[in-house]
């Protein structure tokens, strides 16, 4: 993705933005694609219940993910180590680097999750409503591992964190 300089100011009105249910438990509100902001940045709001598996052990390999805790305590792979990260906490996740996240025990959170440069994601969201909805399989998610640039792997020490509830 090569930055255009025709960028415009993106505004998303709270009312306006379209909100995915990927799953029994979680919530993704769309902010802006890449296609909004001339490829600088993807951004969208995770919204995670309690007991959410939230995001299965992955990596990029073009972008650059942030995450910024808006509320509650979010448990984070990084590499071979989970942190915990509250409100106010900010982290960055360059390409190639594996990682993977949810709410911590008997918590729920929301963060503000951004990828630069921009990736167009809505579409990888929306097919993550319709698995959740029965209307897409899984097998299409693994399908779409290079067009969304989402790659998924076994993380041992991710199992055993989600198996600590």
């Amino acid at each position: 993705m090569t930055f255009t300089s025709a960028a415009k100011p993106v505004l998303v009105r709270a009312a306006e933005a379209e909100t995915l249910q990927d799953g029994a438990t979680s919530l993704i509100t769309l902010l802006a694609d890449a296609n909004a902001t001339g490829g600088a940045l993807t951004a969208n709001r995770a919204t995670l219940h309690k007991g959410s598996p939230g995001a299965p052990a992955h990596f990029h390999t073009r972008a650059t993910e942030m995450f910024y805790v808006l509320g509650g305590s979010m448990r984070i792979l990084l590499d071979d180590q989970v942190l915990t990260l509250g409100q106010g906490d900010f982290l960055t996740v360059p390409p190639t680097v594996p990682h993977a996240f949810a709410p911590a025990p008997d918590s729920e959170a929301e963060m503000l999750v951004v990828f630069t440069p921009g990736m167009d994601r809505f579409d990888y969201y929306r097919l993550l409503e319709r698995v959740y909805q029965g209307e897409a399989s899984v097998q299409d998610i693994r399908d779409s591992s290079e067009q969304f640039d989402n790659h998924y792997f076994e993380s041992p020490v991710w199992q055993r964190e989600l198996a600590r509830r």
